[in-house]
């Protein structure tokens, strides 16, 4: 016993050593910080920022709603495409709020994850979930058209819920850590590229309607994200320490979605204006204005609001490798934002909360019927470093403004009437950049190994390939069971999942080197070996903290701020003492 007591005095002293360590690392970033995390600026200050992050997130989340509402078989002009961005919007501004509250507290929004769309779209694609064939010359009412799309949006709602549950388990049990450690860099790269990789079809269809005002979304894009990226704007500025001064506004890094899709647009609605786009065109402005028009003004979203989900083990399991996926980027952004923003390293409790919470967002977005999970933005997390304001208190205020415009039917009105090739040019852009971000985890790795080469060609190759076949061939999987045919074929529909799962096993299997495997500067990155036992103030839980500090059975709740994380053996004598204690208690309490 007293061996165990000697190890855990280590642990502890180790663990302060490498908060230390952090503190050094982050001493620099955190002089650079206007407002630190735990800093409550003013609330005209926190409101004007909290805009400035609002507007950030803005492109990333109108996105995805146009990517799953054809294949939800939507129409183009019915109000209901409007009311799912609408509630993507309220629903994000909810998750944002409990994740900088009660998850990691660290600065982050919630947003739409694209790591749902995958897998969502090899459920659509089965075929009973397939769109029917309809007459152009026939318009649906909008009853009747419901009766199309609501029960394919009750599927995708049961399936992100049923998937969430085990993303909650996973970060409250603490099992993140668990899987970090057999997670290597060459089971994610083909995991999170394959995402973007499998969407050209998407991006292709949707600037094909006018190629020439998808390429102009395209250079404008390079422009203010590329070219004009150091380029800062001066704007006056105001401290109580020096008074008015000029500052630096980097207007064209901040917001390059935005003002590509305000110039693109309106460049459109003058040729719209000038008769240049003939009616029919898809560049021009006016063809689903009246879509904005039957938009209620004021509309609540609530959860059930396209009916009861409905729940089927294929669909489930096909959108957990979505689900897991989002949970393991979202690892990554904590590190990131905690670095950008002047801090401690995340420690485990904070990330176990934060996947935690964000399995429950996913829930959350399940239930209202966004048709997507949420996930951190890294959008975001690049404002922060340029901004150099990480204040909780600003994110959660934009995350109030979030909930405010998912209230209001006509602002998610007007995002329905922006012309297709626009959203085609700016998928091009997006899906080619979550393509190499996943790319980039490849400098943790020895690309001069042979080994790797082959690891990691033949899982993206495989990630494309197998999904293509299975979709050339919707009944080739035959087991004779319905259900299991389901099953499987989701699951070898989805890119990443097939691409990840490959990588995943020939990574483990093959013989290589910790170094070689890019192991050693992986988990250094993440912190997996961390053990942390020292909680920064920053990652309390408010209001409860001291009561879980002065009950010792709460260390061994992965996602308690007072968690001591210790081997399996350690653990079993300290629950055991714990309880010989009680009972002792117990008894000279009846004596």
């Amino acid at each position: 016993m007293e061996e165990h007591k000697v190890e855990a005095f280590d642990d502890i002293r180790s663990s302060e050593n490498r908060t230390e360590d952090d503190a050094n690392a982050n001493e620099g970033l955190s002089k650079e910080i206007d407002y630190k995390i735990d800093d409550v600026p003013p609330w005209y200050v926190c409101l004007i920022l909290s805009l400035q992050h609002y507007l950030t997130m803005l492109g990333g989340t109108v996105t995805y709603p146009y990517l799953i509402s054809p294949h939800l078989c939507i129409p183009d002009y019915d109000p209901s495409r409007g009311y799912l961005i609408s509630t993507t919007f309220f629903v994000s501004g909810i998750c944002t709020f409990l994740q900088t509250t009660f998850g990691a507290r660290l600065p982050i929004v919630q947003g739409s994850s694209m790591t749902f769309l995958v897998p969502l779209l090899a459920v659509l694609h089965l075929p009973q979930w397939e769109c029917p064939e309809r007459n152009s010359n026939v318009t649906l009412t909008q009853d009747e058209a419901a009766e199309i799309w609501m029960p394919r949006m009750r599927e995708v709602q049961g399936a992100i819920i049923g998937a969430s549950l085990v993303e909650m388990a996973i970060g409250m049990t603490g099992m993140i850590g668990f899987l970090l450690n057999w997670i290597t860099p060459l089971a994610i790269v083909p995991t999170i590229s394959l995402v973007g990789l499998s969407l050209f079809a998407e991006a292709a269809h949707s600037a094909s309607g006018h190629w020439g005002i998808a390429m102009l979304t395209i250079m404008l894009m390079i422009l203010f994200s590329q070219c004009l990226r150091n380029v800062t704007l001066p704007h006056p500025r105001y401290s109580t320490k020096t008074g008015w001064t000029t500052g630096q506004f980097a207007l064209f890094k901040l917001f390059p979605v935005l003002l590509t899709i305000v110039l693109s647009w309106a460049f459109c609605a003058i040729l719209t204006a000038t008769n240049v786009f003939k009616m029919g065109n898809p560049a021009r402005t006016d063809t689903l204005l009246p879509v904005l028009g039957n938009s209620p003004w004021f509309r609540v979203p609530y959860p059930g609001q396209w009916g009861l989900p409905t729940f089927t083990m294929a669909s489930i399991l096909g959108v957990l490798a979505g689900s897991v996926a989002s949970a393991i980027e979202s690892v990554g952004d904590y590190y990131a934002c905690a670095r950008l923003s002047g801090a401690d390293s995340p420690p485990k409790h904070a990330i176990n909360r934060g996947i935690c919470v964000e399995g429950i967002g996913c829930v959350i977005a399940g239930l209202f019927g966004t048709a997507s999970g949420v996930t951190s933005f890294s959008e975001n997390i690049g404002a922060i470093g340029i901004t150099k304001v990480a204040s909780r208190r600003v994110i959660q205020y934009g995350s109030l403004l979030m909930i405010l415009f998912g209230m209001l039917g006509k602002f998610g009105g007007i995002f329905v009437t922006i012309p297709q090739p626009i959203l085609g040019g700016m998928f091009c852009i997006m899906f080619s950049m979550v393509t190499a971000v996943g790319l980039s985890t490849l400098h943790f790795v020895d690309l001069n190994s042979s080994r790797n080469i082959f690891v990691l060609g033949f899982s993206l190759f495989m990630g494309l390939c197998i999904p293509k076949w299975i979709q050339a061939n919707p009944g080739a999987i035959q087991t004779g069971n319905e259900i299991a045919d389901q099953i499987i074929t989701i699951l070898l529909s989805t890119n990443m999942l097939v691409g990840g799962f490959i990588g995943f096993l020939l990574d483990n299997s093959i013989p290589g080197t910790d170094e070689e495997r890019g192991i050693l500067k992986w988990r250094k990155q993440t912190n997996i070996d961390s053990g942390r036992n020292v909680s920064p103030k920053t990652y309390e839980l408010p209001f409860i903290t001291n009561f879980m500090k002065k009950h010792s059975f709460f260390r061994f709740l992965p996602i308690s701020p007072s968690y001591e994380e210790g081997s399996m053996k350690n653990k079993f004598f300290i629950v055991r003492n714990y309880f010989k204690r009680e009972k002792s208690t117990e008894i000279s309490r009846v004596c």
